[in-house]
């Protein structure tokens, strides 16, 4: 089975709302890790994050990585909110993988949670379930 690394950095994370499509999907986690200190996050309404990578003002981004089954991607990415799409993100020890950013209209308007640094921070879900 074909699979690829995803990460994530909100509702499709262990104990979250959403996570259970992950794992319907077949996705496996793999680990926390950080983005590097180049991107922003906003508050969709409350309901999941939005994150950019940007030049300047970044900050390092926790998320999860997960091995995902390449077979069930396209069904993973339809049952997410409008504005997310699929792209390359830069970890922390510089590589890349696939992962979940935010369309620029996206955040417009939104809470900026950039210094918080992460979903998990900004609605106090710390323990994972």
């Amino acid at each position: 089975m074909t699979t690829t690394l995803l990460a994530v950095n909100g509702t499709l994370m262990r104990g979250l709302e959403l996570n259970k499509n992950m794992t319907n999907a077949g996705g496996v986690f793999v680990r926390e890790d950080h983005t590097d200190a180049h991107y922003r996050l906003w508050s969709i309404n409350d309901c999941h994050p939005g994150m950019i990578r940007v030049q300047n003002g970044g900050v390092c981004v926790a998320l999860e990585l997960w091995q995902l089954p390449l077979s069930s991607f396209a069904e993973l990415l339809s049952n997410e909110p409008a504005g997310l799409s699929i792209g390359k993100v830069k970890l922390q020890d510089g590589s890349e993988v696939l992962g979940v950013l935010a369309e620029p209209w996206l955040v417009e308007g939104q809470k900026e949670i950039t210094e918080l640094g992460s979903w998990r921070q900004y609605t106090g879900h710390h323990h994972i379930a």
